[in-house]
């Protein structure tokens, strides 16, 4: 059974010059932050490591070459090395990715002096909150306060004064399950407990967070294809890789709601009020289905899509027919008007107006089933809900509206 787990001390740098790596590294994307720490003595490299978001040691740690991330764990500190291995076997955006050693470790028999004495070294190294008491299995029996350690007298075993029994999270957890299941406890540790009872690890209450809003702060970028890599102090050659293959992505598409166009060449041609509306469908429309998409991920990132997804999407679907009828009015009388200005031969004013009220309410209604369903079949499809969804969005919306315009104009006017 393990008591207070050994601190290995490093030979570390000044701090001027350790918060001066970490602060260029936490600005780095995962890949950029691993190719500057293989260039670092491994003392420098292990103290900044350490100072991480452990789900961002984890990501480093994951780009590193086999050779210098073997060295690296071959230096660090016994139990950091045998956390981050634990942590390496749970996915992404589950609990277990943001372990830490549980360093303060005691058997129940432990005195509050005995207890202090062990922890002497330790709180030279580490910040310390809670003593975590385990049973000869290491199956967790309770929690110590420091504040219980303080008031205590010294020959009190550690288990008269601990909270038996005390809230733990589950390494398999999902980050977004964990953040509800601690905002009314606001706990700045928490123990990490398996299925087996056995303390895992820890986890600190900002780093549930702090995952998260950056989770969160990565979607608006994978919306249009930017990668979560990227950050603003990455390279250009870089960026433009991890950007222009979505942007051809997007060029094929464009390319697809042009060749709707072309197929009403001729009703274009006839009636070049048409022309001029256009983009105003198209835009309003994408701007319909951005709205749901940008719903639909927050529901997904926070776990709010339990079960059927269907009223969700009929949801957007109903507010896309609204919103279509209510802007398709205002369209239509700016058609109405366009119409009396530069008259056309065969549709009269009033015909032209019904076609754009007619096309708006339709292209809305699909543009907020595209919006919704997109990211929901991504993720069934097993990618990231987010990745470069609004270039599908938007080349749904572009064909949609655009068809129904020109294809109701076909229909009503030739």
């Amino acid at each position: 059974m393990s008591e207070v787990a050994p601190v290995t001390r490093l030979e570390t740098p000044p701090d001027s010059k350790l918060q001066a790596l970490f602060d260029e590294v936490v600005a780095l994307s995962s890949s950029d932050a691993a190719e500057k720490l293989s260039t670092l003595p491994e003392c420098d490299a292990l103290e900044v490591l350490a100072r991480l978001n452990p789900a961002l040691q984890q990501a480093i740690l994951a780009e590193l070459p086999r050779e210098p991330r073997e060295i690296l764990l071959a230096s660090a500190p016994p139990e950091y090395r045998r956390q981050w291995m634990a942590n390496d076997r749970f996915p992404e955006s589950t609990v277990g990715r943001l372990m830490e050693p549980p360093l303060a470790v005691f058997p129940p028999h432990t005195t509050i002096g005995e207890a202090t004495e062990r922890l002497r070294p330790l709180v030279s190294r580490a910040f310390i909150t809670y003593l975590f008491v385990v049973d000869s299995s290491e199956r967790l029996l309770g929690v110590v306060a420091m504040r219980e350690m303080l008031l205590g007298e010294k020959a009190q075993p550690l288990s008269t004064i601990m909270i038996p029994q005390p809230f733990a999270l589950s390494p398999e957890q999902d980050l977004v399950e964990a953040m509800k299941a601690t905002m009314i406890r606001h706990f700045p540790v928490y123990p990490v407990v398996g299925a087996d009872g056995k303390l895992v690890g820890t986890v600190r209450g900002q780093m549930l967070f702090e995952a998260q809003a950056i989770e969160l702060s990565a979607q608006a970028g994978s919306m249009v294809g930017v990668e979560k890599e990227e950050r603003l102090s990455t390279p250009w050659t870089r960026s433009l890789k991890f950007r222009h293959p979505w942007l051809q992505l997007n060029l094929i598409t464009a390319f697809l709601a042009a060749a709707v166009v072309g197929v009403f060449e001729g009703t274009i041609d006839k009636f070049v009020a048409l022309a001029v509306f256009q983009p105003v469908l198209a835009g309003q429309s994408g701007n319909t289905g951005c709205q749901a998409l940008a719903v639909m991920l927050r529901g997904l990132t926070l776990g709010e899509v339990r079960g059927s997804w269907v009223p969700s999407v009929a949801k957007e679907a109903l507010l896309g027919l609204c919103n279509g009828f209510l802007v398709g009015i205002t369209s239509g009388i700016g058609m109405f008007f366009y119409a009396l200005w530069r008259p056309t031969e065969g549709a009269t004013p009033l015909a032209l107006a019904l076609i754009t009220l007619a096309a708006m309410m339709g292209s809305c209604v699909i543009s907020g089933i595209a919006g919704a369903t997109v990211p929901i079949a991504l993720k069934k499809l097993g990618a990231d809900p987010a990745t470069a969804s609004s270039i599908f969005v938007t080349t749904a919306t572009d064909v949609c509206s655009m068809g129904a315009f020109l294809g109701l104009a076909t229909l009503m006017l030739m």
